[in-house]
């Protein structure tokens, strides 16, 4: 029984933070990639003027997690116009693989982009849409106590309310400064393939640390493994609030793109 609650335990803090991150930095990948493919040639054009100022947020981030978990940096490039290879920016850095706290490290600098453009969208929006912010976490508010298919159709829920909110506010100064801001953020917070290959390195040392935890806790108070998995929980939740505003965006820009696109192919014919 013991060893049910503790695996139990285990997949339900996995699944609500680390499966909230894969799963939504799939989702708004797929979502800027719909929207470079729907801006057909000009999309490298938009790609270099937005990454005037995202691509830099986006390198910073690597950088801050970086410093945060003692990894060495030898070269920063805040923005650069690459038609060779098409790379924006990169920071190069190195860590000693025998450092178990910087090994750890690889994971968070390699997802920090969208941990850190999420959170700075939703400072954007209270500032700019307090409205839309109040929502982001009222709406992920108990999403687990229904976990498993329920969460997931309560997260599409809060999306079309926040998406039709969006769509029925004012358009002031500051609707249309939130939605031009948000996206030279929001397009820039994709993972690239080195991204995603420096978290999966620190990704397998955190479940075995997670994993090990969760045993020495499951023996000694099967409250104090459950304590745990409450604030992991939370942690997702607030997960989700954050990502979820990020992803409104990235579907906004998708589907103005998709329904320009469309009009313009109905026009031509």
């Amino acid at each position: 029984m013991v060893v049910l609650d503790i695996l139990s335990a285990f997949l339900t803090q996995v699944v609500a933070i680390f499966g909230v991150i894969i799963v939504f930095g799939f989702l708004i990948a797929l979502c800027n990639k719909l929207f470079y493919l729907n801006t057909g040639s000009l999309g490298i054009a938009v790609c270099y003027l937005t990454g005037f100022i995202g691509t830099p947020i986006h390198e910073l981030s690597h950088a801050l997690f970086c410093v945060i978990f003692g990894h060495k940096i030898h070269e920063i490039k805040l923005f650069q116009i690459s038609p060779e290879d098409g790379t924006l920016g990169y920071v190069r850095h190195s860590y000693s693989p025998k450092n178990i706290y910087q090994r750890v490290g690889c994971f968070f600098i390699g997802v920090a982009p969208i941990l850190v453009i999420s959170v700075l969208l939703f400072w954007l929006s209270k500032w700019l849409m307090p409205g839309l912010a109040s929502m982001v976490f009222n709406g992920s508010s108990g999403i687990y106590e229904n976990f498993g298919i329920g969460a997931f159709k309560t997260v599409g829920h809060n999306l079309i309310e926040m998406l039709k909110y969006y769509y029925n506010s004012p358009q002031t100064a500051g609707w249309w400064v939130f939605l031009i801001l948000s996206a030279f953020l929001a397009l820039h917070m994709t993972l690239s393939g080195a991204d995603i290959k420096s978290a999966w390195k620190g990704l397998p040392i955190i479940l075995g640390m997670l994993f090990a935890a969760d045993i020495v806790l499951g023996l000694v108070s099967g409250a104090a493994l459950s304590k745990f998995t409450g604030w992991c929980l939370v942690a997702g939740q607030f997960l989700i609030g954050f990502m979820s505003l990020a992803l409104l965006i990235s579907l906004i820009l998708a589907l103005v793109t998709l329904v320009i696109g469309l009009i313009a192919t109905s026009k031509s014919n």
